[in-house]
């Protein structure tokens, strides 16, 4: 036997003993039930409230989609000026209202004096709400509105920025005095923002994975120590690829299944991928088409029966 076939079969001992040890003292631990996301059937949230049937994040969107029978909202949020929030996914209101300029050098009642619905195209082609008002919403203005609904939060502003890292605890303070946290879910591409929120609400509100968070969970998916892998979030939102890594596995879903973390997949709007999604054990559909997705959702239960 040569020297490096030696140490190759030393390694692969090694690496068998590490992966047995590791067997032996650690177990997967599931994350306690939330109340939110106790569901009988997979669930259709619109995203910012529904974004290709009436302007995004308005509340003709929401009213829209909630007339459809959603079982919650997909928003983002941002701190403005005068440390108000706002559901609101861009840096600035360029793209969505008849102004310019940043949210962050807004205050609150210069942002309701625009038209958030100024360049919003229906499916037609159309522009219906140029010629009117359509004001921003803030997130207390959401709660209020829809006071028993389930609200996918997205804390867009980073967390090296001023308005970041005030955000946490502002968001917290709200969800706290509106007695909301059983219906909430808080999340961010930055998962050192869910981390600081969680810091406040002390698990008392449903978190949802970050960057990171998905990157820990896939790499430990697909190497032989899954079992390693502790979690510190209750849902995953993702894509259905991510680079060229695809995210639409029956068996990652089961993997994090296990851990009692359902997998929610944005941003869905055609039939094939909602119907592929629920085959393989999707437990939620974000979607700028509602519509769609809950047409979707009662064929593949009835199926089901």
């Amino acid at each position: 036997m040569g020297k490096k076939t030696k140490v190759a079969l030393a390694i692969a001992a090694a690496s068998a003993a590490a992966w047995a040890g590791s067997k032996a003292v650690s177990k997967p631990q599931r994350r306690d039930d939330k109340e939110v996301l106790q569901t009988n059937q997979p669930i259709v949230l619109a995203h910012r409230g529904g974004s290709h049937l009436a302007p995004e994040h308005t509340m003709p969107a929401f009213e829209k989609s909630f007339s459809l029978g959603v079982d919650g909202f997909e928003v983002d949020i941002r701190l403005t000026k005068d440390e108000e929030i706002i559901v609101f996914h861009d840096e600035t209101v360029d793209r969505t209202s008849d102004g310019v300029g940043f949210v962050r050098e807004l205050n609150l009642d210069e942002l309701k004096q625009l038209n958030f619905g100024y360049n919003f195209q229906d499916l037609e082609g159309n522009f219906p709400y140029k010629e009117e008002k359509v004001e921003v919403v803030t997130l207390r203005e959401l709660l209020e509105t829809y006071p028993n609904t389930y609200i996918n939060i997205d804390i867009k502003d980073g967390p090296d920025t001023y308005e970041g890292s005030l955000m946490p605890s502002k968001l917290w303070r709200l969800i706290e005095e509106y007695n909301a946290e059983n219906r909430i879910v808080v999340t961010s591409f930055f998962s050192e923002q869910v981390d600081r929120f969680n810091l406040y609400a002390q698990n008392r509100v449903a978190l949802g994975a970050g960057e990171n968070d998905v990157r820990k969970a896939f790499t430990a998916f697909t190497s032989q120590f899954g079992h390693l892998y502790h979690p510190k979030v209750d849902v995953f939102q993702i894509p259905i690829k991510h680079g060229v890594v695809s995210l639409d596995s029956a068996r990652f879903i089961a993997f994090l299944g296990k851990l009692n973390i359902p997998v929610h997949y944005w941003t869905i709007n055609d039939v094939n991928t909602i119907h592929h999604l629920l085959e393989i054990g999707a437990k939620g559909i974000v979607t700028d088409r509602p519509d769609i997705a809950i047409e979707c959702i009662q064929e593949y239960m009835e199926q089901e029966k």
